[in-house]
């Protein structure tokens, strides 16, 4: 019986041990967690163009593709959750670099500037242009064919993400006034344009860019196969993201939580005011 007490006791310590260590590295973890946000979409970004991965976007264009999401869809939405501008300004060496930088970003030009370029609708168009334009054929070749339009094929994708991402994660310390329900329109609508060019791609009975009949074929997939696996894949790809934003978004705008905030910015209370004059004193690009 004693032996059996003090079995029950071990296990009991055991347990009790590892839950209490389980616990202090999940609260690790969620301390760290925009951390890891930022170096996770920064190995995104660099799988996309110095991988060797990226070296077999002219050989398959389902790896092109794969390049195209991680630089659009992926990538962004993770830098932004990690809040950088913050930690890379202090980063910086502060007298001669990083001071002079805060201090134009919290300028008044620089604030206009931003509030302009990341409107959702400058946003959804930025993004949308740069997709649709890069797969024209003509334009699409022209990046293969051109390192130099290659690098910048690939910085647009960036860029553009970045500011297709900017409304709806709205990074700290930026704080937007606007509706949190329109960013739900505004993904679905972003969708859109995916979608098209997707379906396009998959039921397309001719390939679209004749440049990867000559090329290896490393899956053994025919030049057709492969735009529609392409294409599959980037239909997949972004509805599965973008729904989970939504769902995300949708969670957090239901919660009590947010429709006290709501209530209390919408209230004429010297409280009221007081929070949007801190939102506006946080606001920078």
């Amino acid at each position: 019986m004693l032996h059996a007490h003090h079995a029950a006791f071990e296990s009991l310590s055991a347990s009790a041990t590892l839950i209490l260590a389980a616990l202090v590295y999940v609260r690790g973890w969620l301390r760290i967690r925009s951390a890891a946000s930022f170096l996770l979409g920064v190995f995104f970004a660099w799988l996309a163009v110095a991988s060797p991965i990226a070296a077999l976007d002219h050989e398959l264009l389902t790896v092109h593709m794969v390049q195209h999401l991680l630089l659009m869809t992926l990538a962004p939405p993770l830098i932004w959750l990690g809040a950088p501008m913050t930690p890379l300004i202090d980063g910086l060496p502060q007298r001669f670099v990083a001071g002079p930088i805060r201090q134009l970003f919290h300028s008044t030009p620089a604030l206009r500037v931003g509030r302009a370029m990341t409107q959702p609708a400058v946003c959804w168009l930025a993004a949308t242009v740069t997709l649709v334009g890069w797969h024209i054929p003509a334009v699409f070749m022209l990046g293969l064919r051109s390192e130099a339009w290659h690098a910048i094929e690939q910085a647009s994708f960036l860029t553009s993400g970045l500011l297709f991402w900017w409304p709806v994660v709205q990074p700290w310390p930026r704080a937007s006034h606007r509706s949190e329900w329109s960013i739900l329109l505004y993904l679905f609508l972003a969708t859109l344009p995916c979608d098209i060019l997707s379906g396009f791609l998959v039921f397309c009975d001719r390939v679209v860019y004749p440049v990867y009949f000559s090329s290896p074929r490393p899956l053994g997939f025919t030049a057709l196969e492969d735009q529609q696996c392409a294409g599959a894949l980037m239909w997949t790809c972004v509805t599965v993201v973008y729904f989970i934003a939504g769902t995300i978004l949708t969670a957090r705008l239901l919660s009590p939580e947010a429709s006290h905030r709501n209530w209390v910015v919408r209230s004429d209370s010297p409280l009221s005011a007081s929070t949007q004059t801190t939102r506006s004193s946080l606001e920078v690009i």
